[in-house]
């Protein structure tokens, strides 16, 4: 799962170790099929954006893979907040449907908030309905992020004791700052979270054992930011012109920070194959939980 770099940093390869967690999927599908239950993901997506639309493709492709019955909803970009909620509504009622996801952002005369929270919490692949993120925030049974859960697997994948480690996640939002600090928490690690407004953040990044990057900005985080020795595991997915090439970046200046590092997360190849492994991780976990059977024993060590 991980390969040497240089002297020091190592790389944790995203998707070695989605491919792992693909392979448990499909395990675990094969034994809820053995119950005659076989789990289903709706996918939703408003408008023609074209990154989207790859993703969400993406998503019904892997899902496939795994044996997980994909639905795909393309909604046209004047569709009415109506229409969307009543799609949502029934798809809450059809049994064939375990995993519900909205793509974001949505169009600005549609309440994102409103639609996701319409989602039944069972059915949120997502984890951002506010009965699940709440249970999150207080240590209760629910879904978890895709992306935070996928940061923490990776995390958990190199073997290092991250009880007492100071994390610092750049970063606050609801998809990933807030929910990763609240994963790491419950490692027992101390968290600082820094966002936009936060004074003197490069030496606050530098006190870290463990680097979140989740900012959106690409190449922020360099060289003289990082501790020796620090885990870094980079969110952020930026598309730059390089040399009149469009090009990937994460938020950590890779090039840099892999001298300095003892484990980073490369852009692309990093976060982004685990987030979608872990929505097809959640999506059975939420079947398995739906149809009152025990949890499959190949995702236990997943979990």
């Amino acid at each position: 799962m991980l390969k040497n770099l240089c002297m020091t940093a190592k790389i944790i390869d995203g998707k070695l170790l989605a491919n792992k967690v693909k392979e448990k999927v499909s395990i675990a599908v094969s034994e809820l099929g053995k119950e005659s239950i076989f789990p289903g993901l709706a996918t939703i997506i408003v408008g023609k954006d074209a990154a989207s639309s790859i993703y969400v493709k993406n998503k019904g492709k892997s899902a496939n893979e795994v044996g997980i019955k994909s639905f795909q909803y393309a909604l046209p970009e004047n569709v009415s907040e109506e229409d969307l909620l009543e799609l949502i509504k029934n798809l809450n009622k059809d049994n064939a449907v375990d995993g519900i996801l909205v793509q974001l952002p949505l169009p600005k005369h549609i309440d994102s908030d409103l639609v996701i929270d319409s989602i039944d919490p069972s059915k949120d692949v997502d984890g951002f309905n506010i009965l699940n993120a709440g249970s999150l925030f207080i240590d209760r049974d629910g879904v978890i992020p895709c992306t935070p859960l996928g940061c923490l697997l990776m995390l958990r994948s190199i073997n290092v004791d991250l009880k007492g480690k100071h994390a610092v996640i750049i970063g606050r939002s609801n998809i990933v700052g807030k929910p990763m600090a609240q994963l790491l928490l419950k490692e027992n690690c101390t968290i600082t979270v820094v966002h936009s407004k936060t004074k003197n953040i490069k030496n606050i990044v530098k006190e870290g054992d463990i680097i979140i990057a989740a900012a959106g900005i690409p190449n922020l985080v360099t060289y003289s930011w990082i501790k020796k020795d620090a885990i870094a595991i980079d969110v952020g997915i930026n598309r730059l012109k390089i040399e009149g090439k469009n090009k990937l970046v994460g938020d950590i200046k890779f090039d840099e920070a892999k001298e300095i590092t003892s484990y980073i997360t490369p852009v692309p190849g990093g976060v982004g194959p685990m987030t979608i492994a872990c929505l097809l991780m959640n999506t059975v976990f939420q079947c398995a939980k739906r149809n009152n059977i025990a949890e499959p024993s190949s995702l236990k060590e997943l979990l």
